[in-house]
């Protein structure tokens, strides 16, 4: 062959080349209008019985030079790409993704901000137990120029017979300390029946990891003009938790904070399992501020403290941990709370280690 005929060959070939990706932008074209309809419906991106009759017919018309497994993996290659073209769109239209509000969130807390580059804490009782427990643990956090108090007044329990917390006294008793000593309340809230009246008692509304999925419980925070801090389900994928954002965001409230709390593997060294790794990947995928729970994460004293310092190496804009007087006859989850001496330590060392990583 000689090399006039050689180019003339290459020459069809790269024509040809051309063809293929002018067919393929129009075919993309087609699948994201096939994508549209799809949402509109809320089924399923992936369609394999769909998948399969289009091979089928490929295959029946086909007379060839390659194999027929060739021409299966080409176009499955396709159909996988067009998939993908299909994901991109929806992460677009999210309005907590990062690709359709690419600057940070940065929630407001009665003048404390969350995702603004400044890494904070929020620290209280597993519980609400007591005024006297919440105001001995708040004048703790006072020390350290803490103003984020956690607290639970409603405590959803996995056995039946476990305290289930002190409910709208537990409220009050958050409030009165709170307001005694200029602190701001995070607590969880389990119905949305008691969303209004917890409206107030409360600064932030905390969504648990069992109610991450509660829809209507989502949409009714997304209606109320105050901070939510969503906590991830305890089997819970990364897309599932940004979706549940995506409901609150959906009725309006904007003021999220996404909070990864360990999710339950097979492991049983610790309570949870901390995926430190969905720091980066939720900061990355949307832009809400970020969370790690510590305490919940790991159900253990003695790992509070080297879980946090990962928390804040990987870029979390907010650590939360437990701290009770007396954890020893603590009402719920003794074992994984810090007493006030151990407190202090943990915040002396963490502060220090922040401006290390300065």
């Amino acid at each position: 062959m000689s090399e006039n005929q050689l180019a003339k060959l290459r020459e069809q070939v790269d024509q040809i080349n051309l063809q293929i990706l002018e067919l393929l932008n129009e075919r993309g074209k087609i699948v994201q209008a096939i994508g549209e309809e799809k949402k509109k419906h809320g089924t399923n991106r992936f369609d394999p019985v769909r998948e399969r009759e289009s091979l089928d017919l490929l295959l029946k018309n086909y007379d060839g030079p390659y194999t027929e497994a060739t021409i299966k993996h080409l176009f499955k290659q396709i159909f996988k790409a067009s998939l993908e073209l299909q994901k991109i769109d929806y992460e677009k239209t999210l309005l907590v993704s990062r690709k359709a509000h690419p600057e940070n969130t940065v929630v407001n807390i009665n003048g404390e901000t969350v995702g603004d580059g400044v890494q904070r804490f929020v620290m209280g009782p597993c519980a609400v137990e007591s005024y006297e427990q919440v105001r001995e643990v708040a004048l703790a956090l006072k020390e350290h120029g803490l103003t984020l108090m956690r607290g639970g007044a409603y405590k959803p329990r996995t056995s039946p017979y476990d305290f289930q917390g002190l409910g709208v006294e537990g409220l009050k008793i958050l409030r009165q300390v709170a307001d005694e000593l200029e602190l701001s309340v995070i607590t969880e809230i389990v119905t949305p029946q008691d969303v209004e009246l917890a409206l107030d008692y409360v600064d932030v509304i905390q969504v648990g990891a069992r109610n991450m999925q509660n829809f209507e419980l989502l949409k009714t925070v997304g209606t109320v003009k105050k901070p939510v801090l969503l906590k991830r389900g305890l089997s819970a994928t990364i897309s599932e938790f940004i979706n549940a954002a995506e409901y609150i965001m959906a009725g309006g409230n904007d003021q999220i904070i996404l909070c990864e709390r360990g999710i339950r593997t097979y492991e049983r060294a610790t309570r949870n399992t901390l995926d430190i790794s969905a720091v980066p990947i939720l900061k990355k995928e949307t832009h809400l501020p970020v969370a790690v729970d510590v305490t919940h994460s790991t159900g253990r004293r003695d790992l509070l403290l080297p879980t946090a310092k990962a928390a804040l190496a990987i870029g979390a804009d907010l650590v939360m941990a437990e701290v009770h007087p007396d954890p020893a006859v603590a009402l719920s989850d003794s074992l994984q709370q810090m007493d006030i001496p151990q407190f202090h330590d943990f915040m002396n060392e963490l502060n220090a280690f922040k401006e290390r990583l300065v």
